[in-house]
């Protein structure tokens, strides 16, 4: 018997430290879609940037066409490839992991479930805690290109 799996899709603020996280049955493109269309639901007014790798689920007519829908609100930055360390992401994912499901059985995948939405849920209330995860500890109030 195959282990029942559920996948995390996730995205966070740089500035804000808030986290959007979707838990899937798989993590496939039109999961990953589904996570864009969430970040542009959340953010209806703002230009978004989306640092993220080169994975497969990444590159597909379905991710086009969401950015295509955007209309310019949409801007996916690839990171090099081998490059987890860039991703502030994959830092949330590494604290989750030591915090949430290290050592942990959980009696149900409703329990895992809900230590996960507990887990982000309460770092959204104190994102600073989560700024400080990924090390975006000092933001700048404005930012400025010089010439």
């Amino acid at each position: 018997m195959q282990p029942i799996r559920r996948y995390g899709l996730g995205a966070i603020n740089w500035y804000t430290g808030q986290t959007l996280v979707i838990t899937r049955k798989q993590k496939r493109r039109p999961e990953v879609a589904e996570l864009l269309e969430a970040l542009l639901q959340r953010h209806k007014d703002e230009r978004i940037y989306v640092a993220w790798d080169n994975a497969s689920t990444h590159q597909d007519e379905e991710i086009e066409s969401v950015v295509r829908g955007a209309a310019g609100r949409l801007v996916l930055l690839s990171l090099p490839t081998y490059s987890p360390w860039l991703n502030p992401i994959e830092m949330v994912w590494r604290h989750f992991r030591r915090e949430v499901t290290h050592c942990e059985l959980f009696s149900s995948i409703e329990a895992l479930l809900e230590a996960t939405r507990e887990f982000f849920d309460r770092y959204n209330r104190r994102p600073d805690g989560m700024r400080s995860i990924i090390g975006a500890t000092h933001i700048p109030q404005k930012l400025c290109t010089c010439t």
